[in-house]
């Protein structure tokens, strides 16, 4: 399917999941086949053990993050109970790594990092910075790399900043579709639409009006333009098409009903 759609110059990027394995507790078999053990970290197919970890790093009774404000448990303890890999080991990184370069082997243009303000950017910057440029064979021009674009909610007040990751990849600009959706009424005033408003330099950015997070009200929530709009929609989704800032990415989504 990859060759198929490089072949004529349709680029895959993969949704990567590198801040955390599965929820705390449990044993089962995964999609691919391979056995894992949750309540002793035992993933011996990658293989990853209790030494891989973020367990030791984090100082809250739960194990889980409790308050927001406080970096270090952002990225050192768990999301909602997800056993919380420790991206500072090289041992870690380099797993994560050959992951990655697979990918990119078989013909991926890049990746969506999922849940990176998890993650130290320290550690991402290695990572990133350690992958393979794309093969030539795959039809890519030589020294090109991995496009690369993080998950970062930053809509304010919090501890950590999309700023902190700009330097290694785009970041997506949460605050793009909330700013749409607060002046889809006023179009006037999106003659300036960008940096201005306080969203992140036009290089860095990944732009987009709603996603599959906060269309639902997760994800750092916010009111956005969704097919529930069908209107608004087209005019928003064609604006961000045509103007000259951030990557646009368009969001496809079936028809659901939201509950809680």
């Amino acid at each position: 399917m990859v060759d198929r759609c490089n072949a004529v110059g349709v680029r895959i990027y993969a949704d990567i999941v590198i801040n955390h394995m599965c929820g705390g507790g449990g044993t089962g078999t995964g999609t691919a086949g391979t056995y894992f053990d949750a309540n002793t970290e035992d993933f011996p197919a990658v293989p990853y053990s209790a030494a891989d970890f973020n367990d030791g790093n984090c100082y809250t009774s739960s194990g889980n993050i409790e308050n927001y404000g406080d970096a270090n448990q952002v990225r050192n303890c768990r999301l909602v109970s997800l056993l919380d890999l420790n991206q500072g080991k090289d041992y870690v990184r380099g797993k994560i790594i050959d992951f990655m370069n697979d990918l990119t082997s078989l013909g991926i243009a890049g990746f969506r990092v999922d849940a990176c303000k998890h993650m130290w950017p320290n550690d991402l910057e290695v990572i990133f910075g350690s992958l393979n440029d794309l093969p030539t064979s795959k039809g890519f021009s030589g020294g090109s790399r991995p496009f690369i674009y993080q998950e970062v909610i930053d809509q304010g007040g919090e501890s950590i900043t999309a700023s902190e990751y700009l330097s290694f990849g785009r970041v997506t600009e949460f605050k793009y579709g909330i700013n749409l959706y607060n002046n889809k009424d006023k179009p006037q005033y999106l003659s300036y639409f960008g940096e201005s408003w306080g969203m992140m330099p036009d290089g860095s950015a990944l732009v987009f009006l709603n996603n599959h997070d906060n269309q639902r009200s997760h994800g750092g929530g916010g009111n956005v333009i969704t097919f529930e709009d069908p209107y608004n929609l087209k005019i928003f989704t064609a604006f961000m098409m045509a103007w000259p800032y951030g990557v646009p990415r368009v969001m496809s989504s079936y028809y659901f009903r939201y509950k809680n």
